[in-house]
């Protein structure tokens, strides 16, 4: 499996720079795995396709303003880290841009209450595991001199930091948001709660592993980056005892998918835990937890447009791209939601 396979045409005007106005008034493109079908909605439409006794899994994780731009005093060059995963309590895995200059036991300053020093290099092209020096409290110091880790297609820079969060984020810890989660808002998960749908929470912290572009032409040689989740008992037991009812498990995104994935046994049964996950779901894998999938549209020769042609074919999903390019959906992080029955 080749990862040209993946490969599809998008006119660079579909790419979408903003949100929104309105989370929920996104398109929805709706994808019937069964029929093939297709219908065109919005995405408050969305409670129309979902039963009494069905669970929505949320992922809770919330972006943290992950990038950072500092200077080594000593030869006034400009760097830039990208917080991907924290160690323990001012140690973090980040990107470092341009990474041969930052060599171990550097120093650069982000601010006059921050500051980076390189500690070492990992095994990620552009690596480094770096020391945080700061005042205060880290997650304020973050909120004021750190950016939101935004996309490089989107060149348009939000100054609302909370239209780049779901309304549900709680627990710090991302460098993307799970994106197909922006598109609700409080009042449409409360008319799913009143419909009977049951909401479960689970965690998994955005890191490479979601967004790290595929390098190599053989699939099957991408490795993915480790990231953390958390699975509660509550959640795996509602999700549990829903599916022994016959409802259906959506996931909200591919990163709540990656996380059922990893925790579910073939039996389907979810067991509830907390770790890394590397999973890697590309066609010809069999799906143990989830059902049906709201998802954004990705990029060409992502893992996450290989994901979602696992759980539909390869060919389907890139005739659905086809017929969204065609529509005039809008795409990645900013754009619309398809729904994928």
């Amino acid at each position: 499996m080749k990862t040209s396979d993946f490969y599809y045409e998008l006119p660079k005007e579909l790419i979408a720079q903003s949100p929104a106005k309105v989370r929920s008034q996104s398109r929805l493109l709706v994808y019937d795995r069964d029929s093939r079908k297709i219908e065109h909605r919005h995405f408050y439409d969305i409670a129309g396709y979902l039963n009494k006794g069905d669970v929505l899994v949320l992922n809770t994780t919330r972006v943290i303003p992950a990038r950072l731009h500092g200077i080594r005093p000593e030869t006034g060059g400009a760097m830039e880290f990208l917080l991907l995963k924290r160690l323990d309590e001012n140690r973090y895995e980040a990107l470092a841009r341009p990474a041969k200059r930052a060599k171990p036991g550097s120093r650069y300053f982000i601010s006059d209450e921050l500051s980076v020093i390189v500690e070492s290099d990992t095994e990620t092209e552009g690596g480094k595991r770096i020391c945080l020096e700061y005042k205060g409290i880290l997650e304020e110091v973050l909120d004021r001199v750190g950016e939101m880790p935004l996309p490089p297609y989107i060149t348009e820079r939000a100054s609302d930091k909370e239209r780049y969060q779901t309304v549900y984020s709680r627990q710090s810890g991302s460098a993307a948001a799970p994106t197909a989660g922006l598109h609700f808002t409080p009042e449409l998960l409360s008319e799913l709660r009143s419909k009977g749908v049951i909401v479960a929470e689970v965690l998994l912290h955005v890191g490479l592993g979601t967004f790290r572009p595929v390098s190599v032409e053989n699939v099957e040689e991408h490795h993915m980056h480790s990231e953390y989740y958390e699975v509660s008992e509550s959640s795996a037991s509602a999700i549990n005892s829903a599916r022994a009812l016959g409802g259906r498990i959506i996931a909200v995104g591919t990163t709540s998918c990656r996380t059922l994935e990893s925790v579910t046994d073939d039996n389907g049964i979810v067991h509830p835990g907390s770790g890394d996950t590397s999973i890697f779901i590309t066609p010809g894998y069999r799906f143990k937890a989830v059902d049906a999938l709201i998802t954004n549209f990705h990029l060409p020769e992502s893992t996450l447009l290989m994901l979602i042609s696992a759980f539909a074919t390869r060919e389907d999903i890139l005739s659905m791209y086809e017929v969204a390019v065609k529509e005039r959906y809008s795409f990645f992080s900013f754009g619309d939601a398809c729904l994928i029955l």
